[in-house]
């Protein structure tokens, strides 16, 4: 008998803290509704954009390729005719249609996942845009507090007065929009630096 008796954990019944347990639901219900919003020819291009993902198509597609050449050579030699007669323009026609199928059935489902995607961030900047609003008011708070505790020095924090302010995501923007620019100027504009150096005499 084992000295050691307590049950092994159980992965399964792995209970989250609250605040993750909302956050896997909310991230849950996010891509739920992404899917319920879905039409059925939506969902039928992704189950279809699935199998073609998966290897064994490929397989599927070598074997069918060699199936319908080596076919065609069989009744060309046995039987004097064939349905696809060297150099198979039904086959390179078939090839060419499937991937053109193909290239939509991409196309369409990686819409779908981009519209997705977009969301994601949309919710990102949104929750960055309200933990920076927080922050600037705790730090406000903290301000506040210090300055009326008579047990804390009252001193001007140029720092503290600056942070305790939230953002302006627009003038944040601009201003990373012009740092850019004057980093790119030259090259964007298709001028050309000046070498530094002594100019000859």
């Amino acid at each position: 008998m084992s000295g050691d008796s307590r049950p092994e954990p159980d992965d399964s019944q792995t209970v989250l803290p609250p605040h993750i347990e909302q956050t896997v639901q909310a991230i849950t219900r996010l891509h739920k509704a992404h899917h319920e919003r879905a039409t059925p020819i939506e969902r039928l291009v992704d189950r279809l954009t699935g199998l073609v993902a998966r290897p064994a198509f490929i397989g599927v597609i070598v074997f069918s390729v060699i199936g319908w050449i080596a076919a065609n050579l069989a009744l060309r030699r046995y039987v004097g005719w064939s349905l696809d007669n060297p150099p198979f323009p039904w086959l390179q026609g078939a090839a060419e249609l499937v991937a053109i199928v193909i290239t939509t059935l991409i196309l369409t489902s990686q819409r779908r996942k981009d519209e997705l995607s977009e969301l994601r961030e949309q919710l990102t900047l949104e929750l960055a845009i309200m933990t920076e609003q927080k922050s600037a008011k705790l730090i406000a708070l903290m301000e506040e507090l210090r300055r009326d505790s008579p047990q804390l020095a009252n001193r001007v924090d140029t720092e503290a007065e600056q942070m305790s302010a939230p953002a302006d995501p627009e003038t944040v923007l601009e201003a990373f929009k012009e740092k850019v620019d004057g980093q790119t100027g030259p090259e964007a504009s298709g001028g050309t630096a000046k070498p530094k150096g002594r100019t000859p005499g």
